[in-house]
């Protein structure tokens, strides 16, 4: 539905997006994920033709979106960070403005209206005053003007910026119920967001693809092997030499220093095994055999905040080791 290839945004020598390229398929949701500065904003504003390119294509539902522009814009909607509303108009008067704007033939654009509000659970303030709804309704009327027009796909940029929890778990629920029948790419640069929203993930950097894949996959590549985390009472070299000891044990890291540890006589410490190894069992009895205070003992899995500061740590180290080359 979408394709993006060698996609190149440039501002005189600065390359805000820098030869990026990606696809997403039908009904698919993919977070755009990043921290702020990385490109996500712009990459999002060329895709809508709200910006042109510098170099590379894009397409959105095989129409070029440079050369096709206006047919690209009848099939997207979009959520640009702050919502384009009229705050003197009621929540339907603007949305059938939206809608007539947008193309909706209009003996259509009543029920396309009352689907969009019913969609962002908008049906009860129709009447309001947009000045007069809370921030986060605020948002949801911002998603319902992207949505009704019924467009084949929707571009969300930080749609939960400034909401408050309550708010953040309704617009991510009312994403999620987009799905399938839209293709949707949500930019944002909140890690939970991207995990509990999304299908896949794109990590973007400094206007470059750090990686793209299901955070599931990401985690299975980036962790090298299977990690279990323990909390002992006793002597950190000690604690070192059992573990290290220990059949499959790929790599020992054991810290005693950490948050003044070493004071109360405990000792952290994280072993690497080949992936698809569980060694807890064996070093649980290792250490309890040991003479060690087992105090805790558990599996690691790495959270998507571990994925994109080690993806984004690798490529500072690169560039470093590049211009020490250079």
């Amino acid at each position: 539905m979408i394709e993006v290839e060698h996609l190149v945004k440039s501002y005189g020598q600065a390359r805000a997006v820098n030869d990026i390229s990606f696809k997403v398929e039908k009904g698919e949701i993919l977070g755009f994920l990043g921290p702020n500065g990385a490109g996500k904003t712009t990459t999002m504003r060329i895709l809508t033709g709200y910006l042109p390119a510098t170099g590379g294509t894009a397409r959105i539902a095989g129409f070029d979106v440079f050369e096709q522009s206006m047919e690209v814009r009848k099939r997207i909607g979009y959520l640009p960070e702050t919502p384009p509303l009229y705050p003197e108009m009621t929540v339907s008067d603007y949305l059938a403005f939206v809608a007539r704007i947008k193309g909706v033939a209009a003996g259509d654009v009543p029920n396309r209206v009352a689907e969009a509000m019913r969609m962002a659970n908008l049906t009860e303030r129709k009447d309001e005053l947009i000045k007069r709804l809370s921030r986060g309704f605020k948002q949801r009327v911002g998603i319902a003007q992207a949505i009704v027009h019924n467009p084949d796909v929707v571009i969300l940029d930080e749609p939960t910026v400034g909401l408050d929890p309550n708010q953040i778990k309704e617009v991510r629920h009312l994403i999620k119920g987009l799905a399938g029948e839209h293709t949707i790419i949500l930019s944002t640069h909140i890690l939970p967001e991207v995990e509990m929203t999304c299908d896949r993930v794109v990590i973007i950097n400094k206007g470059r693809i750090a990686a793209i894949d299901t955070t599931e996959n990401l985690t299975t590549q980036l962790k090298g092997g299977e990690r279990v985390r323990l909390q002992v009472k006793g002597s950190a070299d000690s604690l070192r030499d059992t573990l290290a000891a220990i059949e499959g044990v790929k790599n020992v890291e054991v810290n005693s220093a950490e948050h003044g540890l070493e004071a109360d006589g405990l000792v952290n410490a994280e072993i690497e095994s080949e992936s698809g190894t569980d060694l807890r069992a064996r070093i649980a009895s290792r250490i309890v055999g040991g003479g060690f205070d087992l105090l805790e003992l558990r599996a690691v899995n790495l959270s998507l905040e571990d994925i994109f500061m080690q993806l984004t740590t690798e490529e500072k180290a690169e560039e470093k080791a590049v211009g020490k080359a250079a």
